[in-house]
């Protein structure tokens, strides 16, 4: 009995100390009280994100139309690389594109009103600075690896741009990146999908989990060209796919997409209240919400995708660096756009309170039920009894979190293996065996994470998402010499692999 209590007693002492952590580093709050003015991950994040927006002249807003073009060029022959860039981008949007697009949204506007959603774009505009920044020294810096494949990442570029001296910022940056890895890059994706699967075909949580991690296994076990050559698939389909649906549902309730872009802006920059979610919200929790669910979905500035972009065939930085970029845009400002417009503005026969509600944002849903009771209330025709916009959410949900695990299950492969290396004695079979070892570990935390309460995971995810991100960004800054050089187009800089 005296045992029981104890882990009932410690269980949500441990949840509140973590929440005070992640509340403190995205909020500014202790205990639920304002210690800071504007939360620290913000100063961070927006702070280095316009210090690289400036530094560039705004190359990524000058220079959008040509990074687009260069989404459908061809890969030059004889390019050192493992994938494509366009593969590279593809593995990159595989994992920026999961729960954050549609269970995040939902988030941000239970947390922070509509305003949240103009920060998120905020966000995302500034991480397009970020991004060109990752995606670049990516390729400036990468390395062929003992078995001859060319790597890259943050951890790569501390230590080949920065020097030596560094690497124990690079560790820190592999123990933050493997722990977002096993929270937000498998438990809460695979959580997601599980959910998703039974509420579609009545499949208990981890049998779905088991049927998610064998096709997982299936394409993780050829590397990365087998995860790009899989992205390369199914990223450009089923964002297009999901697009046109967001879009056929807001043309249904045209007459009310400027009230909700009215809504958003208001929202940014004055307190608001409303039946739902967010009662009394202000800007600080519109600008936290929609900055920390902003980076959860398009990861510009955490330091993952330039792992993905690192392996792409180019020898040029630049190049690369607009691809990652490209991303960011693509991610949040089209995909996550989408679902809150959607959200805002489809009527529907919504409560809150047990009073009835035009908005599913008003209302008493939350998360990713938020996002799939908009679709239903847009497409309403029933399909095996359930409405059809709710299984359109479903499977594109399936789709984006199965993409999802296959890329952070390379991410948290670079990590382990940047690690492995330090080790005195590591070799090249060594890391072939880790590597099996790492993959197997991963498919079986899709099948345990199915079945998991989420509230504590998605708190350890916040935090991890920092401690993976403050090193990262301080790399940026210290290398945003040869970041601006790269975008300036000179030549001692624009050569690389």
């Amino acid at each position: 009995m005296l045992a029981a209590a104890g882990t009932a007693d410690s269980g949500p002492a441990l949840i509140d100390r973590i929440t005070n952590v992640s509340d403190f580093i995205w909020g500014g709050t202790w205990n639920g009280e304002e210690v800071l003015p504007f939360p620290p991950m913000v100063i961070v994040l927006l702070g280095i994100g316009l210090f690289m927006m400036i530094g560039l002249r705004f190359y990524p807003l000058r220079n959008l139309g040509s990074a687009f073009a260069g989404l459908f060029a061809k890969s030059k022959k004889g390019e050192t690389g493992e994938i494509s860039p366009f593969a590279a981008l593809s593995t990159a949007l595989s994992g920026q594109v999961g729960t954050g697009n549609m269970a995040g949204v939902a988030t941000a506007l239970a947390l922070g009103g509509p305003g949240a959603i103009f920060w998120m774009w905020v966000t995302a505009l500034i991480g397009m600075a970020l991004a060109f920044a990752e995606g670049s020294l990516a390729i400036r810096f990468r390395e062929r690896g003992p078995d001859g494949h060319w790597r890259g990442g943050p951890m790569t570029y501390i230590v080949k741009g920065l020097g030596p001296k560094w690497t124990w910022l690079a560790v820190i940056f592999c123990i933050g990146a493997l722990a977002s890895t096993i929270t937000t890059g498998n438990v809460i994706q695979s959580n997601a999908l599980a959910d998703s699967m039974n509420e579609l075909f009545g499949i208990q949580e981890w049998i779905a989990g088991l049927i998610a991690a064998v096709l997982v296994f299936v394409v993780i076990v050829g590397g990365i060209k087998s995860i790009g050559a899989v992205a390369e698939k199914v990223v450009p389909f089923m964002g297009l796919a999901y697009f046109v649906m967001a879009l056929i549902a807001l043309v249904l309730d045209a007459q009310d997409i400027p009230e909700s872009f009215a809504r958003i802006f208001e929202g940014a920059f004055a307190p608001q209240s409303a039946f739902g979610g967010f009662a009394g919200a202000g800007v600080i929790m519109a600008l936290r919400a929609g900055v920390a669910r902003g980076l959860f979905s398009n990861e510009a500035g955490q330091g993952t995708t330039p792992m993905a972009h690192a392996v792409a065939q180019t020898r040029d930085p630049e190049v690369q660096g607009r691809m990652a970029m490209m991303g960011t845009f693509l991610d949040t400002i089209v995909i996550c756009t989408m679902t809150a417009l959607v959200i805002l503005t489809v009527e529907g026969d919504f409560t809150a309170g047990g009073i009835a509600v035009k908005h599913a944002w008003q209302s008493d849903l939350t998360g990713f039920a938020m996002t799939s009771g908009a679709f239903a209330a847009a497409f309403p025709t029933l399909i095996a009894g359930v409405p059809l916009g709710s299984v359109v959410a479903s499977v594109a949900l399936i789709m984006f979190v199965f993409s999802t695990m296959l890329t952070f299950s390379y991410y948290g492969e670079r990590t382990i293996t940047f690690l492995y290396d330090l080790v005195p004695g590591s070799s090249a079979r060594g890391e072939k065996i880790l590597h099996m070892l790492w993959r197997v570990i991963y498919c079986a935390g899709i099948v345990v994470g199915a079945a998991q309460p989420l509230e504590l995971v998605w708190r350890l995810g916040d935090i991890s998402n920092a401690s993976m991100a403050f090193p990262n960004l301080l790399a940026i800054a210290l290398l945003s010499g040869v970041v601006f050089k790269i975008a300036r187009g000179q030549r001692e800089e624009a050569e690389a692999g």
